[in-house]
């Protein structure tokens, strides 16, 4: 008001007080809803080889894919097909198998997927288990194939 020389007080008749509000435009749309959920989730983490790694930390209630199936090399594209198929049925799920699994992680990482599951020869072929990678903690545990429906349906409900 000083610089503009302008009065920007509001006149309340109600009270019949008169007082300059903090905020000059309170609407909301939606593109400030997402362009602000977005900011909030945005994030990068200091690799331990100086590089950047970008995360958009998504609760996972919101994130558009919630999981990745990831087969850690295209002879295990077969298993990989039959989890995917599983998952799909519930969740918003991605198949992905082109380029390295770290480029892969990143990539899934970038657009917000709170998990990856990869199927690999030990684990999955031997075992009929599977590896789940945690987005943010970048935790990674071994859940059973047959348990993988119920792990994700509890996880999203903690939310």
């Amino acid at each position: 008001m000083t610089q503009s020389k302008e009065d920007m007080s509001y006149f309340d008749p109600v009270k019949n007080t008169k007082f300059v509000p903090y905020v000059i435009e309170p609407s909301i749309g939606l593109t400030r809803l997402f362009l602000a959920t977005l900011c909030d989730a945005y994030d990068t983490v200091k690799e331990a080889d100086g590089n950047d790694r970008i995360v958009l930390r998504l609760k996972p209630e919101v994130a558009p894919v919630k999981i990745a199936v990831l087969p850690l090399v295209k002879k295990l594209n077969e298993k990989a097909e039959e989890v995917f198929q599983m998952l799909s049925k519930h969740f918003m799920t991605w198949y992905d198998e082109t380029g390295s699994i770290g480029k892969r992680y990143a990539r899934f990482d970038e657009i917000g997927t709170p998990w990856c599951v990869t199927i690999d020869f030990d684990n999955t072929l031997e075992k009929d288990m599977v590896t789940i990678r945690h987005r943010d903690t970048m935790e990674q545990e071994v859940v059973a194939i047959s348990e993988l429906v119920e792990y994700f349906q509890k996880q999203l409900s903690k939310g």
